[in-house]
């Protein structure tokens, strides 16, 4: 435990306090910085069309990390990439654009991370000379509407075969559903009429008929 108090916890206390005091420095910069952004606005639109070539230049030649830092302008980007972040800030310098210099300064003592504010500004001046990268054109989904039609098109054809069997099968239902026709009666024989009348008239010629004579 004596250890811990006498030697430990005395380092701890200094690495917080040295922290503490770069923080305040750190802050102490950017507030400073802030107070001339206007003058930094100012010269980088007066030097605008002179530094476009520049900024691409350099900005081609860096890494697909600090591409990825200037165009999103995060300071977790800041923290992750913060050597790379120092080297284009010092590419900047080289090209005399505005701010660079002093951003460099804080960035070289306390890092990136402690000093976002004004990084991040410069960064956003750098931005507006990238090109924006379109994005290619995602296909167009196809619309359902020809399934729908596809689908009521099924239906309509399902519901006209209902209708025509239903149309087939209503006569047939029809022609059952009619009483048997009773047969008509048969005429009677035509042929024992005239056989009844030539009994009736041989029988009167009979009777006229006279009787031979006996011997």
């Amino acid at each position: 435990m004596g250890y811990w108090k006498s030697k430990v916890l005395p380092k701890i206390k200094k690495v917080f306090e040295k922290d503490s005091a770069k923080k305040a420095a750190a802050a102490e910069a950017t507030k400073v910085f802030d107070a001339s952004k206007e003058d930094i606005s100012k010269e980088f639109e007066e030097k605008k069309v002179e530094l476009q070539p520049k900024v691409l230049e350099v900005y081609e030649a860096s890494s697909a990390e600090i591409k990825t830092v200037v165009k999103e302008g995060t300071e977790a980007g800041l923290k992750k990439h913060s050597a790379a972040v120092v080297k284009f800030v010092e590419e900047l310098v080289k090209i005399e654009f505005p701010g660079s210099k002093v951003v460099s300064e804080a960035c070289s003592k306390y890092g990136p991370a402690y000093v976002p504010g004004p990084v991040l500004f410069v960064f956003e001046k750098v931005s507006t000379f990238i090109p924006v990268e379109e994005k290619p054109a995602e296909p167009e989904a196809e619309a359902p509407a020809p399934a729908v039609e596809g689908e009521t098109a099924a239906t309509t054809t399902s519901t006209e075969k209902e209708i025509v069997v239903e149309e087939a099968a209503a006569p047939a239902a029809a022609e059952a559903e009619k009483p048997a026709e009773t047969p008509a009666a048969e005429p009677p024989a035509a042929t024992e009429a005239p056989a009844a009348a030539k009994v009736e008239e041989a029988a009167p010629a009979a009777a006229a008929a006279p009787e031979a004579p006996k011997p």
